[in-house]
């Protein structure tokens, strides 16, 4: 089958970075979905694989969001049958879904929102699940509760933050603060609901105290080592700190006087560990077609291909390196 993969790690106009190619038909295993892809997105974890792990048999092949038909099941499935239209982020450890056919296991698939098209549905996953499990599981906020908390999200206007935005708001009675330097960002993140909108280039502590406001958790999404000092400045004592990048810098000591919690969120622990718990990402992601069916959460997609080519692809990566994308990056599947 065709599959886009790269054959040695580094940037994006290097020799081999992205290449046509052929390779194997996935083995199923017996919680495993074949799926016929038709849609996906990307992501920085692209990008940062891309660039610094070799190839090693199957991690040729990146992409980690995916849309698309069921056109097998493994021997143990029970949730899904050939013909049903799914959505998923996938498993960092396996094969991406930059190919014609794609195996995944079962527990971590939710059903393709029906509002949306395959290659807008792509755009989801992976971005609903890191924000979601920020929100729940890292931050432990409950359903409904939140009222008289509030919520800061550095770095709003990407594709977690973006979710971040809807999940807090929707779900919860938290105060959503984000930041965003650009008019076209502000304006973004006021749209996916935000309550209130703070420049990430400025001080940060001073404009939350122009607002009086004095966040329980924040959610650092982007350049944490540089707004570190900050965070410690304007987070209340006892409040939370949840980050996904990879700061080089920062001294978590300086956590100790208010006594704050720092949690790592990586989507892809349940899937690569296969916890007891790994089915709550199907769970959750159920949830969320649920609510763009039902309108109450919408598309984060700013960007789409027509076609899923190298040129398109490598167009994405650069993009996506650029730090400037706004929400979702989207392309069509090689079963498209």
């Amino acid at each position: 089958m065709k599959a886009i993969g790269y054959t040695q790690a580094g940037p994006i106009d290097g020799n081999g970075a992205l290449q046509m190619m052929d390779v194997a038909k996935p083995q199923v295993g017996p919680h495993d979905l074949l799926v016929a892809v038709k849609g996906i997105s990307m992501n920085p974890v692209d990008v940062k694989l891309r660039e610094v792990r070799p190839p090693e048999g199957p991690t040729s092949v990146l992409g980690y969001d995916a849309a698309g038909t069921v056109v097998e099941i493994g021997s143990d499935v029970t949730g899904y049958a050939v013909g049903d239209d799914v959505f998923y982020a996938g498993d960092v450890t396996r094969a991406g879904t930059n190919a014609e056919l794609h195996a995944v296991d079962e527990r971590i698939v939710g059903k393709k929102p029906s509002a949306l098209d395959f290659t807008e549905s792509a755009g989801l996953p992976l971005t609903s699940i890191t924000a979601w499990e920020m929100l729940f599981d890292a931050f432990r906020v409950t359903e409904g509760g939140g009222a008289g908390q509030s919520l800061l999200i550095i770095g709003g206007a990407g594709g977690v933050g973006s979710m971040l935005i809807q999940l807090a708001k929707t779900l919860t009675n938290l105060t959503v603060i984000a930041t965003a330097s650009r008019p076209e960002t502000q304006d973004w993140v006021r749209k996916m609901g935000a309550d209130h909108v703070i420049d990430h280039r400025g001080d940060l502590a001073a404009q939350l105290n122009d607002l009086s406001l004095t966040p329980t958790y924040v959610a650092a999404l982007t350049a944490t080592d540089q707004h570190w000092s900050a965070i410690m400045n304007l987070i209340a004592p006892r409040g939370h700190i949840a980050l996904i990048d990879d700061p080089q810098n920062i001294n978590i000591t300086d956590a100790k006087p208010k006594a704050l919690t720092i949690s790592w969120e990586f989507m892809f622990t349940r899937s690569m560990f296969n916890t007891t718990d790994i089915a709550v990402q199907r769970d959750l992601l159920n949830r969320v077609s649920d609510m763009i069916d039902a309108g109450t959460l919408q598309s984060t997609v700013t960007e789409r291909a027509d076609v899923l080519t190298i040129e398109t692809l490598t167009d994405a990566h650069k993009r996506q390196e650029s730090g400037r994308v706004i929400g979702k990056q989207v392309l069509p599947g090689l079963s498209a």
